[in-house]
Order: structure tokens, then sequence, then C-alpha cells
């Protein structure tokens, strides 16, 4: 997202309903990942997003990321082993009419509901595989090396890949488009020896896409069915869902999974096809390109030709990093070599999310003490696009529950009503760091303090116009006030391995806040 909060490329005018009933400038942005691996299924949350999407919009949250809408192998599958793009949760297939969040009219009914509360809604796209197929196909392939997929292991012979999507429960409502094996690059079984393995299909001219990671090689190949991005009826199938689910549901953007396995190409003209045909030239649109390499990032969005966002994944890792380090971290250090400080209009930012979380395959959960470190660095400052993790707000589930943070709402609060104009840091202490954010015509300031080791202190220069002003912590976890001197200066603090956030009593919205 760019520098300036108030040139958000997101629907400016929905995001910000809800703000100028107060205000006449938008709000900062701020994202929710609305779900984690073990969030309530059973077709009950698409239901909870509708009942909480006006608790989401008051605390300051602007858009939603939504699990997945589209109907997995099962009814319980979450949407990531994706069946059919254009069942929502409307026909009986897989078992049932609904998928694991709900059912379509459910789904329409929360977009529609967390819109007026100032919450749009972006689509998480599971473009890259197809799982659950209908029937088996007989066609030739060839095994690959799963640690380098250009190397084959086998010569070619025929197997029985299921490939065939004929999708009876909804015949040739909202398309007419029927899957086989000319449509996908390669397959995980063959049924006719029930063997495992990676099978590349063959074909005239059908290869591994070649805009993809070079990890093993070539990582065309994640899991299920994979699509291949270059069969020009499946790209054009493609491409009118992108229309028609934004259509149908009112979702104003998305969230592609597993985008360092697709051809950046397809992506590079999905987007622009989008965008040309909802009339939307600024439509967001993110990709999880997990990588930990801000060269990979850069030079995924630099070759796309259109505006395009990433996770900063390398941010994550050094919060990561950080936690575990804990006063052995240079904090001074926290932004280096990641997608917010290189390209800031790029960087969607974030602490973890479900594939990070305790249990999964790319584990790497953040240290909950530094937790609040790292929100207040993604929220209070200017750069990024923030995205809060549901696992963060409300806590996880599975076999390895996780408490919510404490007060992340009132986190979030604070960048609602007080992360406004100029930046000031003051990064001259490897462990204790600070800044200000000056306020502007509408909202006050704040001033923001942490420690990764002991209690610590910053002097810090709101200016002689703001000389007298008492300041206390709206967290409340640092006792105390604070007076600005005449100078303009004052010395602000905060508990060890925790942060403060110091703002003036008597400044508006403070009563939303839950220790005041």
């Amino acid at each position: 997202m760019p520098s300036d909060p108030k040139d958000e490329v997101a629907a400016v005018s929905a995001e910000a309903a809800a703000h100028k009933e107060i205000t006449s400038s938008p709000p900062n942005f701020t994202m929710i990942q609305y779900f984690e691996w073990y969030a309530e299924g059973k077709g009950v949350h698409w239901k909870k997003f509708e009942s909480e999407s006006k608790r989401l919009g008051e605390m300051g949250i602007t858009a939603a990321w939504l699990p997945p809408p589209t109907k997995g192998s099962s009814i319980d599958g979450t949407g990531y082993d994706v069946y059919d793009i254009y069942d929502l949760g409307e026909f009986d297939q897989k078992g049932g009419v609904r998928t694991h969040w709900g059912t379509k009219d459910e789904l329409v009914s929360a977009i529609k509901t967390a819109k007026a509360n100032g919450v749009i809604s972006y689509i998480d796209a599971v473009l890259n595989h197809k799982a659950g197929a209908d029937t088996t196909e007989t066609f030739a392939a060839t095994e690959v090396d799963n640690d380098d997929r250009n190397k084959e292991i086998s010569g070619m012979y025929d197997i029985d890949g299921w490939t065939g999507f004929t999708f009876p429960g909804r015949g040739d409502k909202y398309s007419s488009f029927k899957w086989n094996f000319n449509c996908f690059t390669g397959v995980d079984y063959d049924a006719k020896t029930e063997k495992t393995s990676i099978f590349k299909i063959h074909g005239d001219g059908k290869t591994w896409a070649k805009a993809v990671d070079g990890e093993n090689g070539n990582y065309d190949y994640l899991m299920f069915a994979d699509i291949d991005h270059d069969h020009p009826e499946v790209e054009a199938d493609l491409n009118n869902w992108g229309v028609w689910v934004l259509k149908e549901t009112g979702a104003e953007g998305f969230r592609f999974d597993a985008i360092k396995h697709i051809d950046r190409g397809f992506i590079s003209q999905f987007c622009q096809h989008v965008r040309k045909e909802i009339g939307n030239d600024k439509l967001f649109c993110v990709g999880e390109f997990w990588k930990d390499s801000l060269e990979s990032l850069k030079s995924y969005t630099g070759s796309l030709g259109t505006q395009f966002s990433v996770f900063d994944t390398p941010l994550h890792y050094n919060f990561k990093e950080a936690g575990e380090a804990g006063n052995g971290f240079d904090m001074r250090k926290i932004f280096d070599g990641t997608v917010v400080q290189s390209n800031p209009i790029d960087a969607v930012t974030l602490v973890d999310n479900h594939d990070t979380q305790v249990g999964q395959s790319l584990e790497s959960w953040v240290n909950p003490q530094f937790k609040p470190l790292a929100y207040a660095l993604i929220l209070l400052r200017v750069d990024g696009y923030p995205c809060v993790f549901y696992g963060d707000l409300y806590g996880c589930g599975g076999e390895n529950p996780q408490p919510p943070m404490s007060q992340l709402d009132d986190f979030i609060r604070a960048r609602k009503w007080y992360a406004y104009g100029e930046l000031r840091d003051y990064n001259d202490h490897a462990n204790t760091i600070g800044w200000i954010r000056m306020g502007d015509d509408e909202h006050d300031g704040c001033a923001v303090v942490m420690s990764n080791g002991d209690e610590g202190t910053k002097r810090m220069e709101f200016g002689t116009d703001h000389a007298g002003e008492v300041y206390t912590d709206i967290l409340g976890w640092k006792q105390g006030e604070v007076t600005i001197g005449e100078d303009g200066w004052a010395d602000f603090g905060c508990n060890g391995m925790s942060v403060s956030i110091w703002v003036k009593v008597g400044a508006k919205f403070r009563d939303t806040f839950t220790k005041e």
C-alpha cells in the first residue's frame, strides 16, 4: 500500500463510510484475515462474520480477507482443496449444499452487512489446483523427482488420474466449461497402480509453467491436479469466474493463494482483465508468495506490469527472529530486508497467519510476548497495509490452541484514531525504540515506545505548541502521566518486553478504549 494511507488503492468510498460520519477524511485502512485453520466450520462462519462486522468496523477494521468461499472436495473442506469455483454453497455437491463456511446466501448477506458497517470483503482465490474430481481419465505421464521437477525418473506411460470435473450437481449454470486432463500439468496419484508420485502430464506443447518459483527446480506443481494456466479455455473460464464472483457476492478484491506456483503471466492478465471488466483499475489484489526473500518478492511484483501487493514475508520472519532472540535482537534492524521498507506500495504487513500458526506445515509462530511490539510496528506507523490475524484477535483452536493477544482491539483502535500525520523516529538504542505520530487537523497524534529488553524510556518531541499537554498510556500497561515540557519534549516510557501508546488526556475517542 502507498506510504500515505490516504492514497490506499483499495475501494475508498466503502471503507471510509463509517469514519466519515465523524471526520471528513478517510480512515487508516486495516485488513483482517477473518479465519484461522480451526475456525468453526459446519456452516456457521459466514453468519459469525456478519454478526461480528459491526464490532469490527467500530474497532477500525476496514476490510476482511475471507476464507475460500468455493466448494471443496467435501462440504467440510476449507476451500483450499477446491472442487468447483462456481459453487459458493448453492448446489448439492460433495456431500451437501453448504461449504465448510456456510451457504452462498449467507455469504452474500454477510458481505452486504459488513460493507454497511464499513468493512469490505476480499475473496480468497484458489486458482493453482483442483481436487475431488468426478471421474478418472487415462493419459500419458512421466514421474519426476520430487526435489527436481525438471528431472524425469521414469519413462512415459499411461496412468489413470483424477482429472475429470463435470460438476453434476451444478450442470452448466454460470459456466458450461468441463475440465479434463488437458487442463492440467500434473497430478500426484495414479489410480491404476495406486501409486503416489508427482506425475507430469504429456500433451502437445504441455510442460511445467516457466514463470514460477525455482525451488525444486520448478515449483509449478504443489498439490492435487495442477492447473495448466497456459490452456486458453482454462484461462478464459478463470477470467470469467474472477468477474462473476465479485459481481455475484459484492466483494471488492482478491487474495491469491500459492502464487509462487502459478505462472505470473496468468496472474498479471487475470488482474488486468478483472479490473477492466469491473471498471475499477484500482481493484485490490494481494498474493501469497511465501518466501523469505526480498529479492524474489521484488522480482515478482516488478514483473507483472500492474500494481500488485504481496504479504511481507521477510517482515514476519524478522518478527519471529526478534521474538526468539529477546534483548539480543537490535530493534533498529526490525525493518531490514522487508518489502515495507523497500517498496511500501506493495506491502501487506502481517504478524502471523493460518499457515504460520502452531501445528501447520509452515509453522513459524511469533513469540506471544513479542506480538504486542510487532502489532504496534505494523499498525501505528505510516507504511504498509496491515493485516490482523483472526487467531490473534479471537484465539486459535485445534490440538495446539493459542490464546488471543491481550487488547489487540485497542491497538486497532489506536490506528483508527491516532496513527496520522508526520512520523518522527527515535531509534538511538538497540532495545528501546520509539516514534511519534503528530496527528492531523482531525486526529490527535500519539507517542509509541517499546522495549524488547528491560523497561525503557525515550525522550521525544511533540513541539512547543503541545507544551503542558498531559499524556497517559491508553493500554493501561504503563502507569503514570507524562507532561510535555516548555521545550516541546517529554520522556515516554514502557515496561520491559512491552509497548505503550501515549495519547493526550482528553483526546477524542479515548472513551472507546477498554482500559479507559
